[in-house]
């Protein structure tokens, strides 16, 4: 599976941004689908995930501002962002893995994109 995320860019502290990832290869369905971030000089973490039945899983700080949606007829993967904050700035991924559980954890993913970067303003 070959992931191409983009959508990033700049954005004002209240703004709204959209991500994208395209899925080439196999079988888009077959994979549950996760977004993290990596800020500078902090850790990788997890944002949002969905499975292929839908089931969606978002981390605690993008709670109610970040959506994650599929549209498997297009094999792309979305995160909808609102409400930005200035501590939401950081390169983000995208990633797939054949599973539905533990998908918070980053290691457990198979395939990634190559991040697109986001910057909010204040």
């Amino acid at each position: 599976v070959q992931l191409q995320a983009s959508g990033g860019g700049l954005a004002q502290a209240g703004g709204s941004l959209r991500l994208s990832c395209a899925a080439s290869g196999r079988a888009f369905t077959r994979y549950s689908m996760g977004w993290f971030r990596q800020a500078p000089g902090k850790e990788r973490e997890f944002v949002a995930a969905i499975t292929y039945s839908d089931i969606t899983y978002y981390a605690d700080s993008v709670k109610g501002r970040f959506t994650i949606s599929r549209d498997n007829a297009k094999s792309t993967v979305y995160l909808q962002m609102n409400s930005l904050k200035p501590e939401d700035t950081a390169v983000y991924y995208c990633a797939a893995v054949s599973t539905r559980t533990g998908l918070r954890v980053g290691a457990i993913y198979d395939y990634w994109g190559q991040g697109t970067q986001v910057t909010v303003s204040s």
